[in-house]
């Protein structure tokens, strides 16, 4: 990590893109949110119509107007591991369109500082706003700051509605897939690979559950109006202990996507049953979240941000707010597809549109 003190500051008062820029260029990898939720404080501090909490890496701050209806607006600090992509650059296509190229200008900086930015300015929204920007997105669910929130200080995101920042290429994307993973594993009997005949190859036992995987088509199921698209594939094959001997274990790891219309306990059914007749072990799996698009603030953001709403594939932590009973959409500049990509980047308009968007709702909301 650089000396935080040679990081930049950040100045709320510039445009949209600028802070996002500056966001970027402050390393902020999973575990290293410090010196950026320092920053965020920072900034707002001089905002007196914001109360300001600080959780470990994690920056509330909220008005407190009275208004009839609270929203609560979240997005994550953190990113993945960097890898050459820092300090960010602009960049332009044959096309003429310009991007913000660098770690976290997707996932999800740029929403984030659309983000702050708003939360410095609009001292007088339409509803009362709880901000939130949190640590530890990006690794397991047990250390994401949202969660840690919800388990301590529930208070803090109560709400009637709930806009989380990922990246949405300026639409509306309603719930989202749960996620599971699993271990399916073999044993077999070790042995010397010259006489392979003794022994018993636990990875070759894999191959029907691979083959099965292979074959398999997931489906496309319809939930409240939208259609989510399932997944089930292999992400991870462990087994072997040296080039001349045969294996006794291998273990094969899964990664089930699966629509919101089903529970985790019954994604782990599908799996255990998909993969009968193998040792099966789920060891991570969270709930997804159905749109929501039905309820009056949704369908009243939908319209009046001039987007279209749409499935989220992957797992986001709408799914939070979900399980407290809170709707929630995902809504934020930045193409999904680049998301952790080495690539990643970011069109500079979709960053400007995106923040005269959520503008517009959070002053005539209501």
């Amino acid at each position: 990590m650089p000396d935080a003190a040679a990081l930049p500051t950040l100045d709320l008062a510039a445009d949209v893109v600028t802070i996002t820029r500056s966001i970027c260029d402050i390393p902020s990898v999973s575990g290293d949110e410090g010196p950026l939720a320092d920053r965020v404080v920072q900034a707002l501090r001089g905002a007196a119509h914001l109360e300001i909490i600080r959780d470990g890496d994690a920056v509330v701050a909220r008005t407190n107007l009275g208004r009839a209806r609270r929203v609560v607006i979240a997005g994550h600090l953190d990113t993945v591991p960097i890898n050459g992509n820092v300090p960010t650059r602009f960049e332009t296509d044959d096309d003429g369109t310009e991007f913000l190229w660098g770690r976290g200008t997707v996932d999800m900086k740029a929403g984030v500082a659309v983000q702050l930015k708003l939360a410095a300015e609009l001292a007088a929204p339409a509803v009362d706003v709880t901000w939130v920007w949190y640590d530890h997105e990006e690794v397991s669910a047990a250390l994401n700051g949202l969660g840690r929130i919800a388990r301590t200080a529930p208070e803090l995101l109560a709400g009637d509605f709930a806009i989380l920042g990922e990246p949405s290429n300026g639409q509306v994307e309603g719930g989202c897939n749960g996620t599971l993973r699993a271990e399916v594993r073999t044993n077999g009997v070790r042995a010397h690979s010259a006489r392979s005949w003794v022994g018993e190859n636990a990875i070759h036992k894999l191959a029907p559950a691979l083959a099965k995987l292979a074959a398999y088509e997931a489906e496309t199921v319809e939930v409240d109006g939208l259609a989510y698209r399932e997944g089930l594939n292999a992400v991870i094959v462990r087994g072997g202990i040296a080039g001349n001997v045969i294996p006794d274990e291998a273990v094969l790891e899964v990664n089930y996507r699966f629509a919101p219309s089903k529970s985790a306990a019954e994604a782990a059914a599908f799996v255990t049953d998909f993969f009968a007749g193998y040792e099966v072990a789920v060891v991570d799996a969270a709930d997804g979240a159905r749109p929501g698009l039905d309820d009056p603030l949704a369908l009243e953001f939908v319209r009046a941000v001039g987007a279209e709403a749409r499935p989220k594939y992957g797992w986001t932590d709408v799914a939070r707010f979900s399980a407290m009973g809170v709707p929630a959409v995902n809504f934020g500049p930045g193409d999904p597809l680049k998301a952790h990509a080495d690539d990643e980047r970011v069109a500079v308009q979709q960053i400007v549109d995106c923040e005269r968007a959520l503008r517009a709702w959070l002053t005539a909301a209501g």
